[in-house]
């Protein structure tokens, strides 16, 4: 049987013990992995591996012993409690063995797990389990995690309090990151909010995602797009000192300066621009960054983004010979003043 979507989720969070077993297949293995280490945890229960009861079996071992898999689906354990037999990296050269153990199952067996990678309509496989009447396949896709998912994520982390915005921005950068480090933002987030009994909100979302850009960086652009010109001067000695790279630099001044181009020029406004960046920005961030956008306007930010591709050129020549710190910290020091003009 082939699951999707709801059903598949469904299914993961809480599979059917009386099921044969379940076939996880894609081309992204770090999916695969966690979705299989969430089916295998709510079938057999978080002391399950320790009481011997799973099973781990490879499709190499399966092509040098066929029984294998079979043999492991009916032994008994030591241990009471449902148990499962799991085969990792099969393919369909080892179809047939997987097929005939799906036959030979019983109430009572071990269920059958099974990880491939990447396996088309045709696959031996994948026909072995869904023309099953009680196996399950499912197909991991390159898809951002589902609302559903992601809610069910925060519920497994003790997270049920979730403003509408933190959940707006926990869906944005489930977009941008993987599934494995979605899932340790929202234990971060769990851990962070220990004791704290308010909603979990955009600062909170802010301060828990994984870094994007270096925090000393995104101080002299903020104080770059404030027209606080004085302040670049001790920002900079401080940059020097922690070694960030003058093109490094002037790559993040241009990311940024990108943003706020991008919401400056958006139809729908400063804020709708910003809330479509790409990685996404969060909490105060966010609003600080909408007030620079729109107090900037569209022609300056044209004018502040050739600024900054002119030395980019100019730190890349190789006939450029002054100090490039002080190239990037010239263009920073004018981009201030722009901003700075007609306030």
């Amino acid at each position: 049987m082939k699951l999707k979507g709801r059903d598949a989720a469904r299914h993961f969070a809480a599979p059917d013990q009386s099921a044969t077993g379940t076939l996880i297949y894609g081309a992204d293995a770090m999916r695969v992995a966690l979705k299989r280490q969430e089916l295998i945890a709510n079938l057999i229960g978080p002391a399950g591996e320790e009481e011997m009861r799973l099973e781990r079996l490879s499709g190499g071992d399966l092509r040098r012993d066929p029984a294998l898999l079979d043999n492991a689906a009916k032994a008994q354990g030591f241990f009471p409690g449902p148990r499962v037999a799991f085969v990792e990296e099969a393919s369909d050269t080892v179809a047939k063995h997987i097929a005939a153990a799906l036959a030979d199952w019983q109430p009572g067996d071990a269920q059958i797990v099974v990880t491939a990678g990447s396996l088309n309509a045709k696959s031996a496989l994948r026909k072995a389990f869904e023309s099953h009447r009680t196996a399950f396949a499912i197909g991991i896709y390159a898809d951002p995690p589902s609302r559903e998912e992601i809610e069910a994520d925060l519920k497994k982390a003790g997270l049920r309090d979730i403003s509408a915005d933190a959940m707006a921005d926990l869906t944005a950068l489930a977009r941008v990151i993987d599934p494995g480090d979605l899932r340790q933002t929202i234990e971060k987030l769990a851990l962070y909010k220990l004791g704290d009994e308010t909603p979990v909100s955009s600062a909170d979302i802010e301060a828990n995602a994984p870094l994007t850009t270096d925090a000393a960086i995104d101080d002299v652009l903020n104080i770059v797009a404030e027209a606080r010109t004085s302040e670049i001067g001790p920002v900079m000695q401080k940059l020097t000192g922690q070694g960030i790279a003058p093109v490094g630099l002037c790559i993040g001044a241009t990311r940024h300066f990108r943003i706020l181009h991008a919401a400056a020029s958006d139809p729908g406004g400063a804020s709708a621009g910003i809330a479509r960046a790409r990685p996404p920005v969060f909490g105060p961030r966010r609003d600080r960054m909408v007030r620079q956008a729109q107090d900037w306007g569209l022609p300056r930010l044209e004018k502040a983004l050739q600024m900054l591709t002119d030395t980019d050129l100019l730190l890349r020549s190789a006939a450029q010979r002054a100090p490039q710190m002080a190239l990037v910290e010239r263009t920073l020091i004018r981009l201030a003043m722009l901003a700075g003009v007609g306030r």
